[in-house]
């Protein structure tokens, strides 16, 4: 009996051949719609054409309170950005990005353009962890980030004109603690801010947005982070467990960019989206801290602590934890414009239990 041999896998120059374009531009707004957001708004808007995808700024689901500037939206929109260039690159082809970030609509942000040539192979490994990224806001298990993996994650960042300084003196980590709990305080005291964060808290799950209960730990009354990890169970309702154990002993990084204009904070979030995906690919997960950076008072001073003169615009706790459930994604035709794949059933979602608790900490975080 005559065996036949497998024949060789095509080059990725073949199989990016082998799809067309607008099949590939589908393919990156798959991916772009998987981007972790400020409290999973999802504030962007895609168009699609025969040759390009425009990435817009969804400003009506920009946090006012919270986001008066547009700093995390525009971090959002970045992280949305660069899941459509890995898209790209998985497919083999490369891709050409025009950003012009702006506070003046209706213009996109970024547009995206398939090219000749050899795709990004450091973009292109990347892909299979899109769709297995997750903000982790569980406990980690002790025990420093490898410096290897850090330098990986420095370089990941630097790749998108972003600073990546990790905390690692006791007294920075200490002021770290300390910001962070000043800005909390300061966030808490505000009603205007407790009310955005109920309202992204208690979605009605047809929505497809928000914070869920199953992606924040139930709060108690009993566990005081040192380093606390923001609280959304402002139904009482969080699925996961209470102990996060955020403290001074876990890897902490800031993501710090040369200028404070929605150019940075653009490239800021596509560095973001990179560095969480290489940690993903990597096995380990991340949670960002992001109240120090929120309040002009403390982010003055961590800028002066750590960063210097580059501008601080997020924070990340780093360890390894047992992963957490997807959390809710808005109908894709609603974001994605000019497409032609087929249009999705509803997603129906059982709300879980709930029991009135006292208002949390509150805070902002992406999912």
């Amino acid at each position: 009996m005559t065996r036949h041999a497998t024949p060789p896998a095509a080059p990725p120059a073949q199989r990016a051949a082998r799809i067309s374009r607008p099949r590939l531009l589908e393919a990156a707004a798959d991916a772009a719609v998987l981007a972790p957001s400020v409290h999973n708004t999802q504030p962007w808007r895609i168009v699609l054409h025969p040759d390009r995808l425009e990435l817009f700024a969804d400003r009506t689901r920009q946090l006012t309170v919270l986001d008066p500037l547009g700093r995390a939206l525009a971090l959002s929109v970045g992280a949305a950005l660069f899941n459509a260039r890995v898209a790209v690159a998985a497919a083999g082809r490369a891709v050409r990005v025009d950003r012009s970030p702006g506070t003046a609509d209706p213009g996109p942000m970024a547009v995206l353009r398939p090219v000749e040539g050899p795709a990004d192979p450091g973009l292109a490994a990347l892909g299979p962890a899109v769709r297995r990224r997750r903000t982790n806001r569980r406990r980690y298990a002790p025990g420093p980030v490898p410096e290897d993996l850090l330098r990986v994650l420095v370089a990941a960042a630097a790749a998108e004109d972003t600073a990546l300084v990790p905390v690692t003196r006791d007294d920075h980590v200490r002021l770290l603690a300390r910001l962070t709990q000043q800005a909390d305080g300061i966030q808490n005291a505000d009603p205007a801010y407790r009310a955005e964060l109920r309202r992204w808290t208690n979605r009605d799950p047809a929505t497809g947005d928000g914070v869920p209960a199953s992606a924040v730990p139930h709060v108690d009354g009993r566990h005081h982070d040192d380093l606390p990890v923001r609280d959304f169970d402002t139904a009482g309702t969080g699925l996961l467990p209470p102990d996060t154990g955020s403290g001074t002993d876990q890897t902490l990084v800031v993501l710090a960019t040369s200028r404070d204009d929605p150019a940075a904070w653009l490239r800021c979030g596509e560095a973001l989206e990179r560095v969480l995906l290489e940690l993903t690919a990597h096995g380990w997960v991340a949670g960002p801290l992001t109240q120090p950076v929120e309040v002009p008072v403390t982010r003055t001073q961590l800028r002066s602590a750590l960063t210097w003169d580059a501008h601080p615009q997020t924070v990340l706790r780093i360890g390894r934890a047992p992963a957490t459930s997807p959390t809710p994604r808005r109908r894709r035709a609603t974001v994605v414009g000019n497409s032609t794949a087929p249009v999705e059933p509803p997603v129906r979602v059982r709300p879980g239990p709930s029991r009135p608790v006292p208002d949390g900490r509150g805070g902002t975080t992406w999912v």
